[in-house]
């Protein structure tokens, strides 16, 4: 076995098929088929199995998938060596974040890795839906990452970093009966027309347990990713929202009120692969941004003790 096969194994594990695997990798399908044959003559048990019209991973393969990140680890850690670079950050790392949290640290970071430092950030912008946020750490350092609290944890084959749980507040126009209350219970909101994400993505779990406490579905008018969209949306009189309360510009012409009795916040996270945590460079970026997301919560914090 080689390191090249043992890559193709783990991005099948954390792509699905045989054609993310060979989008991702720049090969054929075919190629990526005949590497896996390879290994698996071999190992000489079998790695892979049909299951319906895709290839997934036996016991067996998932266990030498594991395996492997060990072997990527210690193959980067001595390129690290090699480079010199094991103490010294440099080189580029590349970062991508969803819409919200892009907007607030995506800034503060160029300018901390400016030019002419020996660390260059690249920076993405990907909105995915959550399943989807683990495979973009095979194309970047770090994948800036958001869930909700009752949705599953992220996938072991991906190492996380938490930066903030951050609450999700209902967005109202001023003028809104509702706005009156400090605080709003599923009941209060789930009669309303509600401006929601598209499905799949972080926010659409508590619209659906909103509906859920309240015994009926609510009607979802509207879909709209983008946080700042959907606040002037409500601001037109369209419907009500949930909005970040610390990543999202608090939104002119809206007020926000919290929600009782369902979870209401979202994890927001840093994914990567294990092999990039080698690097000094990808754990400067790292750090930086941790540091960023504690200004950003005790600044918020303050500002809602000050209100």
């Amino acid at each position: 076995m080689d390191e090249r096969q043992l890559r193709i194994l783990r991005e099948l594990e954390a792509l699905g098929s045989l054609r993310a695997v060979a989008e991702a990798l720049h090969v054929t399908p075919s190629a990526v088929t005949q590497q896996l044959q390879a290994l698996q003559r071999g190992v000489g048990v079998p790695l892979t199995e049909r299951r319906g019209r895709t290839l997934g991973l036996t016991e067996a393969g998932s266990a030498l998938a594991a395996a492997a990140v060990d072997v990527h680890v210690a193959l980067a850690r001595a390129r690290e060596v090699a480079r010199g670079a094991t103490d010294r950050p440099r080189g580029e790392v590349s970062v991508s974040g969803f819409n919200s949290i892009a907007l607030t640290l995506f800034p503060a970071l160029v300018q901390r890795f400016g030019r002419g430092e020996p660390v260059a950030v690249r920076l993405f912008d990907e909105d995915v839906a959550q399943e989807a946020f683990p495979r973009l750490a095979g194309r970047y350092d770090l994948v800036l990452a958001h869930r909700l609290d009752h949705t599953p944890a992220w996938p072991g084959t991906v190492r996380v970093t938490a930066l903030l749980h951050e609450p999700l507040d209902v967005a109202l126009p001023p003028e809104h009966p509702l706005a009156a209350k400090r605080r709003l219970s599923p009941s209060d909101v789930a009669d309303q027309p509600w401006i929601s994400t598209h499905e799949g993505f972080p926010v659409v779990a508590t619209v659906d347990a909103i509906a859920a406490a309240a015994g009926h579905p609510v009607d979802i008018v509207h879909r709209v990713n983008e946080f700042s969209v959907a606040a002037e949306l409500v601001r037109a009189g369209c419907g009500v929202a949930l909005v970040p309360r610390w990543t999202v510009p608090r939104p002119r012409g809206v007020v926000l009120r919290p929600l009782a009795r369902i979870p209401a916040r979202r994890h927001v996270d840093v994914l990567c692969r294990p092999e990039q945590l080698t690097r000094a460079a990808v754990r400067a970026v790292l750090a930086q941004l941790r540091v960023l997301a504690d200004d950003l919560r005790e600044r918020s914090e303050v500002g809602e003790a000050d209100a």
